[in-house]
């Protein structure tokens, strides 16, 4: 078994418009890298189309109707803030969910070690019935759900070290107790969630703030003290991460200052407490980062970390 890299080209056809930080060369810079001699052992596979009917059973199927009905024929539309849509924005929002359903399979069925997801838009900030923060759908919930369904798990686990806290996972995870959700992100910060007393129907949410300016030192602390003991109470059967990596100190969004190392130390953590708990079943997929050099040296590390760990 290996590590499998799920992506497709129709995701770079989502335009954000000129200027926009969730821009296309997010994606091509990405798979650029990972064409690189020592990744030439990694699987490879495209990303599917997800059936609309599993994104309605994650959220509510109006506002899945109201956001692929806004997907224009040309230019580009606001959808909600700082979110549009562009004529290529339907596909690659599908391709997107259904690539961590790619992810899920492979991994579930045995035929990979892990898998990481390269797909645009992002979604952990994809509520119930409302887009945000350059979300459409919210991608790792899905993935979620796939898992369940297709094959009868029950509990599954998300950690997510994106530099804003991930609302739209809260919101989907909050009242079901067989639902994961942990963060670790700048606090305060947009979205304005992700305070340390919103736990969840089961105290299934864990939140863990961390200070503007906050380094290696804070970052291994609130994993160690929190994050690893809460995935390992939990027991998942399967974990995916939302791997952000707008945490790296030259990102221009927010003020955490991680390095490129710290993105492999934490996903050797995770990759640990998944050989403990759920089988080494681990499914990784894109969220945010929006300086491209340290994006592309920061995922090298994240899938070096998880083909060799």
């Amino acid at each position: 078994m290996a590590t499998l890299f799920v992506t497709h080209h129709s995701c770079i056809n989502h335009d954000t418009g000129p200027g926009h930080p969730e821009q296309p060369d997010r994606l091509r810079v990405i798979q650029r890298v990972l064409e690189a001699e020592e990744f030439m052992f990694l699987h490879r596979e495209e990303a599917a189309k997800a059936e609309l009917s599993l994104i309605k059973a994650v959220h509510d199927p109006a506002y899945v109707d109201r956001v692929m009905a806004a997907i224009p024929k040309s230019g580009i539309k606001e959808l909600e803030g700082d979110t549009y849509v562009s004529p290529g924005s339907g596909e690659a929002a599908l391709r997107a969910a259904g690539g961590v359903c790619v992810g899920v399979d492979a991994v579930m069925d045995g035929h990979e070690r892990n898998a990481f997801v390269g797909v645009r838009p992002p979604g952990h900030h994809a509520e119930y019935d409302r887009a945000m923060g350059f979300c459409l759908f919210n991608n790792a919930a899905i993935g979620a759900r796939h898992a369940r369904d297709k094959y009868g798990i029950k509990r599954v686990a998300v950690m997510d070290f994106d530099v804003h806290h991930g609302n739209g996972t809260q919101d989907l995870f909050f009242n079901d107790p067989d639902l994961f959700y942990c963060s670790t992100h700048q606090w305060p910060l947009y979205p304005g969630t992700g305070a340390p007393d919103e736990r969840g129907c089961a105290n299934n949410i864990l939140n863990v703030g961390l200070p503007a300016g906050a380094e290696t030192a804070e970052m291994k602390q609130a994993f160690e003290q929190t994050v690893l003991p809460g995935i390992a109470n939990f027991k998942p059967e399967l974990l995916i991460i939302s791997a952000g990596f707008d945490a790296h100190r030259n990102d221009p969004l927010a003020g955490l200052c991680f390095v490129e190392s710290d993105f492999g130390w934490m996903t050797e953590q995770l990759l640990r407490v998944a050989a403990d708990v759920c089988d080494n079943r681990v499914v990784s997929v894109l969220e945010g980062g929006y300086d491209l050099p340290s994006l592309a040296s920061s995922v090298v590390t994240h899938v070096r970390t998880l083909m060799t760990a």
